[in-house]
């Protein structure tokens, strides 16, 4: 018997937990309310870049919803305040209004996940605002939810990982 391998044998898939067929299939049919997206963290669109800032550090979030009347009319993340404020020289007198991003891309609670992560990959986005019918905010979505989601379905391959995977030991250990 030989133990060299044989390239017309399959190669045995190890049990990783759900297979790519399944996590395509869930992909599909699990909503976005399965992700339990974070509670939504919004500001007025009259308040100032330093109210927006204010939000974001007493809330430890990343990104703020910008409101109108209740509805999401914008969204203001670390990334505006670096390119849009900061670089550019603005006061953070200046209004939110200014430097937001405007009509955000947004999902509802019943989009499928597969939605969700083709809108966060088209346009590179790391939050999607989660809105109600009539626009309201009912959470926010981020990639690490996301990549949590992913998790789940390969907890075998992805715990088992080691830290540095290209780094080998010089000596060998034990005994």
């Amino acid at each position: 018997m030989s133990f060299a391998p044989n390239p017309r044998r399959r190669p045995i898939v190890p049990m990783l937990g759900l297979y790519p067929m399944e996590l395509s299939r869930n992909l599909k049919v699990d909503s976005v309310s399965r992700l339990d997206p974070a509670p939504p963290r919004a500001i007025d669109v009259s308040g100032t870049v330093a109210d927006a800032v204010e939000e974001m550090r007493t809330q430890n979030v990343g990104c703020l919803l910008i409101t109108e009347r209740g509805r999401v009319v914008g969204i203001f993340t670390e990334r505006d305040l670096l390119t849009r404020v900061l670089a550019s020289g603005r006061s953070l007198e200046a209004s939110v209004r200014a430097v937001m991003t405007e009509s955000p891309i947004t999902v509802a609670p019943k989009d499928s996940v597969r939605t969700a992560v083709k809108r966060m990959q088209k346009g590179g986005y790391r939050h999607l605002p989660v809105v109600d019918e009539s626009g309201r905010p009912v959470g926010m979505l981020s990639a690490r939810r996301v990549v949590h989601y992913l998790v789940e379905h390969f907890p075998g391959l992805v715990f088992n990982l080691p830290p540095e995977p290209d780094r080998y030991p010089e000596s060998p250990e034990g005994a």
